[in-house]
């Protein structure tokens, strides 16, 4: 089997309400790939409030498309070696990561789609149903945004949600928080987000007026790249931390799991150097005792959770219009069930690329 051709494009992706309150849109970078026995794969980068999509996009139509275009797409590993040596003076971070996964995650939809088994089997399953967490509870939203959308998630049987905490006065996040806590009630356990904004003693700070709520997790405390500064936080607060949506690969988590600066592994499928990557990161985890909980994008995400003995949750965010995807995961007493379709099971309604081609 040989790739012909990989068709690419960048979608613009309306968001639906609330999310729309905070980012009206995502960008998604899609990469189509083709085989000369009729095989085909998508892979995708959902490229958040759409900044950078086309730098993602342009790397990935000149230096990556070329590297794979005549190679056996069956070949993954081998593929995802040569994707990540190209450019050696260009880190498989950012930019080049994001395009690099939509073709990984391509690559691998062709190699189930000929062994004709949904990837989690092909990896080896561990479980066909995922336990979702419900996610979004951006800043711009009111008190009264946040228990609906937490209320709607809490609707579908999740037991879990996460809100971000982003306003700068920490009493004022707890508060929304509290608010949050009291409308689900003891039924529904949640987590809170700082999306890197905060230092090692405004953390200290925050997580004091947080303790109250028997949090899961409290997530992406510093900045990514501050490794001490994850591990200075996993040893003042007592709320356990979660972090890896801006980590990119295995040596990255390899630095916060040796300073035991995390509790739950979140990788981004779409940004960690796809399946593959994600994958080892995994393992990676299992071996320091760490669970894994993938970063977005649940409807492939899903896969990884369902085939790694440490996978517990995916994040279910409402972010997607009815008419981008053929058929969504459903979430049904808080579990989405991992679809039996061959590959990972993703398909783009017939015309969302004429819909939303950006």
């Amino acid at each position: 089997m040989k790739i012909t051709s990989i068709d690419t494009a960048v979608l613009t992706v309306p968001t639906p309400k609330p999310m729309a309150l905070q980012y009206p849109h995502h960008k998604m970078v899609v990469a189509q790939i083709a085989t000369d026995e009729g095989l085909r794969g998508l892979g995708y980068s959902l490229v958040f409030n759409g900044g950078g999509a086309e730098a993602v996009h342009t790397y990935l139509e000149t230096r990556l498309k070329p590297a794979l275009l005549g190679e056996d797409p069956l070949y993954v590993e081998r593929l995802w070696e040569k994707m990540f040596r190209v450019d050696m003076g260009i880190k498989k971070q950012g930019v080049a990561a994001y395009a690099l996964s939509a073709l990984d995650i391509g690559l691998w939809d062709i190699a189930g789609k000929a062994a004709k088994l949904p990837l989690y089997k092909l990896w080896g399953a561990v479980n066909d149903r995922i336990p979702a967490y419900g996610s979004g509870g951006w800043a711009k939203y009111s008190v009264d945004d946040l228990i609906s959308e937490a209320q709607k998630y809490a609707g579908q049987g999740c037991r879990y949600y996460k809100m971000k905490i982003h306003h700068p006065d920490p009493a004022v996040n707890a508060s929304r928080v509290g608010a949050v806590k009291k409308a689900l009630g003891p039924g529904v356990r949640m987590m809170v987000d700082v999306n890197q904004g905060r230092d090692v003693l405004g953390n200290r700070a925050q997580a004091r007026l947080l303790e109250e709520f028997d949090l899961l997790w409290y997530e992406e405390p510093v900045l990514a790249d501050d490794y001490d500064g994850y591990a200075e936080v996993a040893r003042a607060i007592r709320i356990p931390i979660a972090a890896g949506e801006n980590h990119y690969t295995r040596w990255e988590f390899k630095q916060l799991l040796d300073r035991k600066a995390l509790q739950y592994a979140m990788p981004d499928v779409c940004r960690a150097n796809g399946f593959s990557e994600t994958l080892r990161i995994g393992k990676l985890c299992s071996a320091h005792g760490v669970q894994l909980t993938p970063h977005l994008i649940h409807e492939i995400a899903i896969h990884v959770v369902g085939a790694l003995s440490n996978g517990f949750l995916v994040e279910y965010m409402d972010w997607a219009p009815p008419d981008l995807f053929e058929q969504l995961p459903e979430c049904k007493d808080g579990l989405m069930r991992i679809p039996d379709r061959p590959g990972h099971g993703m398909a783009l309604h017939p015309r969302a690329l004429e819909k939303y081609r950006s």
